[in-house]
């Protein structure tokens, strides 16, 4: 009989002997920062759906060991080669010591509040917690940030800016070596463009938007199918049909040839009595 304990066990989460980290104090993003975070999370998440080693969080605190009370709480993280990314996002964040390595990749989005810490004091302290690049995002274009795109690459303990290319349209990006992508400031919206294929992320809106003709077309395809599938039944009702015509005409032609035929043999019977009769006549007659 299986007892009650038993059947816990069983249940337990597979990460319930990781003891999450507190919750960073509550600090509600503004409405545009938001959108910021949300506009890198979704078009990395379907970029790298196919690996199952990538880390791609924030949110939570980024520690260098369970004793340390740091304050830095990235916005976006991005990882590679990670052995088991749910057990990160299990703990409430990023302890170096136990992952193995220090985030490849960290995002700032600048905030009315926290803009000027995001390129000075953070970039100080991710260069200390080894973080390889460090990326700050400002929507409005420089206004909260010291410019609206920048990134660092770290090198011997320090960081060295990336470059970053700014368009005549007004738009700018630079190319990060951790994501392998082109992160972008195009009007206010975060964009990543693949080098190797010269085409941007889908965006989240343009996610939905595929998925929602994806969909149509298969209903579309499956309309069609329904459609031919009548069509088949029609035109194997018509054979159906033709077939019963042809039984029976051809029962028909076997009647019409078997009155021939029994029209014929009465002919020759009455024939043959005629012939017997005119036979014997002539007997009777001594002819």
């Amino acid at each position: 009989m299986t007892t009650q304990s038993a059947l816990t066990q069983t249940r337990t989460h597979p990460y319930s002997h990781i003891e999450p980290l507190p919750d960073p104090p509550r600090r509600e993003p503004d409405m545009q920062q938001y959108e910021a975070i949300q506009q890198f999370d979704a078009p990395l998440r379907a970029h790298f759906a196919h690996r199952s080693d990538v880390l791609i969080s924030g949110g939570g605190y980024l520690r260098r060991d369970a004793a340390d009370r740091g304050d830095f709480v990235p916005d976006c993280v991005f990882v590679d080669g990670v052995e088991d990314p749910e057990a990160i996002i299990w703990r409430n964040g990023y302890v170096t010591s136990e992952v193995g390595k220090p985030p490849d990749f960290v995002l700032e989005v600048a905030s009315r509040s926290t803009g000027k810490r995001d390129y000075t004091v953070k970039r100080e302290g991710y260069a200390d917690y080894g973080v390889r690049e460090y990326w700050r995002f400002d929507h409005t274009g420089g206004k909260y940030h010291d410019a609206p795109l920048a990134g660092d690459l770290l090198v011997d303990g320090e960081y060295r800016p990336l470059e970053i290319v700014s368009e005549p349209d007004g738009r700018h990006w630079g190319y990060s070596e951790a994501l392998g992508l082109e992160l972008w400031w195009d009007g206010g919206e975060i964009r990543f463009r693949d080098p190797a294929t010269g085409e941007f992320l889908p965006t989240i809106e343009e996610q939905v938007e595929a998925r929602r003709a994806a969909q149509e077309q298969a209903y579309a395809a499956q309309e069609q199918a329904y459609a031919a599938q009548e069509q088949a039944y029609a035109a194997q009702e018509q054979a159906y049909a033709a077939q019963e015509r042809a039984y029976a005409a051809q029962e028909r032609a076997d009647a019409s040839e078997a009155r021939e035929i029994a029209e014929r043999a009465a002919r020759e019977a009455a024939e043959a009595r005629a012939a017997r009769l005119e036979a014997e006549l002539r007997r009777l007659r001594g002819e």
